[in-house]
């Protein structure tokens, strides 16, 4: 790949590009999450039932995680501008078929197409961030880039069930097809041309995971994923306990602004104390689930401990793509990429946990593997992983030197082709 160099006084940061990178986050998490809560509308208008209505959501998942490393290594070479925006139109053709299909097979494989642009673009925005700014700055663009995320996750449900509620659910689908091909105008406009990584620059993929720092930090994903997914994907059922299941929604709300106040914390930090932010974040996940086992019963200490884990979740996918881009080096993508696959195993691997604690003892034991798996997350981070998650997320002297964007992005940079 062309590397320049860019100026580190030049001021400000590349706003439109890192904003339309993070707005089409929001459509790709949205598209993800919406299903959800019109899961008996999608049912009812596709004649299949709503257990099976539910599969578009996993194979929506199921797609990124067994597309990112293998389309991230296949793409490499290419351009980076046009292979997000195709990722971003697989997600516009997706919602669009969902609006217009007469047939649940015709929406899964539309689904599944989008599933796997997504796991190709949540490898690719990461770097594209941090390529578009100076070493300083790359934590801070990385944030904003994602502040789409927790914003869909905050209102994604609630959105697409109000949406679908008053002008339909084929109409919500719609609505997102819209706002995706927007962003795709939007983002050829805004984002720089990147130019592929060059032959002799191309790290193969098990050299990527042999990197100091790669295996431990991919472990920590795939548990904390676990332990998260563990106990959220059945909060409504476990907020029973406090008398809190009429207010699923409010709670759930807290949870996404809490969420988003954690990403701004950790933009603000994370290019200089990345070490400190993981360590933090690890240890109010612990301090969050241990006060949910002991005290789950007590509404407002419930509260509190769900905005305290909403924090948490607002920082970690940001710190850990940090952490895995400067263990990289030159070959972020590649590690983002088997990032996606863990979060996504994890993902995968965490409802199914808790689905068998829950079927056996309720959602008593829920919070108490929670606790278990992220102190056993935070006790790995704090005592192996000095590589992993080193005191600052700058990269070494002697690593790989990003790949930056053309200089036609900022202009006080040096021009290359892309």
């Amino acid at each position: 790949m062309t590397h320049t160099s860019t100026n580190e006084a030049t001021p400000g940061l590349p706003w439109a590009g890192l904003l339309a990178l993070a707005v089409a986050g929001f459509v790709t998490v949205l598209t993800e999450t919406v299903p959800a809560g019109l899961l008996p509308q999608i049912s009812d208008g596709l004649d299949v039932s709503q257990a099976t209505t539910g599969q578009l959501v996993t194979v929506y998942a199921a797609g990124s995680m067994l597309a990112a490393i293998p389309l991230t290594a296949l793409t490499r070479r290419w351009p980076r501008r046009p292979v997000l925006l195709v990722t971003v139109l697989s997600v516009v053709a997706a919602n669009a078929a969902t609006a217009a299909s007469p047939w649940f097979a015709f929406t899964f494989t539309g689904r599944l197409i989008a599933g796997l642009g997504a796991g190709l673009q949540w490898a690719m925005i990461a770097g594209y961030a941090m390529r578009m700014v100076p070493e300083a700055s790359k934590g801070k663009a990385l944030a904003i880039s994602m502040g789409g995320v927790p914003v869909a996750l905050a209102v994604g449900v609630p959105l697409g069930t109000a949406l679908g509620t008053s002008i339909g659910w084929r109409s919500t689908f719609a609505v997102m097809a819209a706002l995706g091909l927007i962003v795709t105008i939007w983002a050829r406009a805004a984002l720089p041309p990147i130019a592929g990584e060059a032959a002799h620059e191309r790290m193969p993929v098990k050299r990527v995971l042999m990197q100091p720092g790669i295996m431990i930090l991919m472990l920590v994903a795939f548990a904390f994923e676990v332990g998260h997914m563990n106990m959220y994907t059945y909060i409504a059922s476990f907020l029973s306990s406090s008398g809190l299941e009429d207010r699923v929604d409010v709670v759930l709300f807290v949870f996404g602004l809490a969420a988003i106040t954690g990403l701004w914390l950790t933009g603000s930090l994370i290019d200089r104390h990345l070490r400190a932010v993981v360590l933090t974040t690890f240890a109010a996940f612990t301090g969050a689930m241990a006060l949910l086992a002991a005290l789950g019963s007590n509404p407002v200490t419930t509260v509190a401990a769900i905005a305290v884990w909403g924090m948490a979740l607002g920082a970690a996918p940001t710190m850990l793509q940090a952490a895995s881009a400067r263990a990289a080096g030159s070959a972020m993508e590649i590690a983002q990429s088997m990032l996606v696959t863990m979060l996504n195993a994890g993902m995968a691997a965490g409802p199914f946990l808790g689905g068998a604690l829950y079927a056996a003892q309720g959602t008593s034991p829920l919070p108490w593997t929670s606790l278990g798996l992220f102190a056993a997350v935070l006790a790995l981070s704090a005592a192996l992983g000095r590589t992993a998650f080193p005191a600052s997320s700058a990269a070494p002297a002697d690593s790989p030197a990003p790949q930056e964007q053309p200089a036609d992005a900022l202009a006080a940079t040096s021009r290359t082709s892309g």
